[in-house]
């Protein structure tokens, strides 16, 4: 089951815990393209895949 729930996509709502920032951060970053990829499901609802989530948060680390 782990791996299972490794691979469910994150809600906004749990990336935005998970980093820490609002909702209203979390837009405007997708707003200015800074966000990570995102998959919009036919609700409307967002859907943020965990390993484009971590390959954003990898891609934002300083080399210094």
């Amino acid at each position: 089951m782990a791996t299972a729930t490794a691979n469910k996509p994150l809600t906004v709502a749990e990336l935005c815990a998970e980093l820490g920032i609002s909702r209203s951060t979390f837009y405007d970053w997708r707003a200015k393209g800074r966000a990570p990829r995102c998959l919009k499901l036919p609700n409307g609802d967002l859907r943020i895949r965990r390993t484009d989530f971590d390959r954003w948060l990898n891609s934002l680390e300083d080399a210094h």
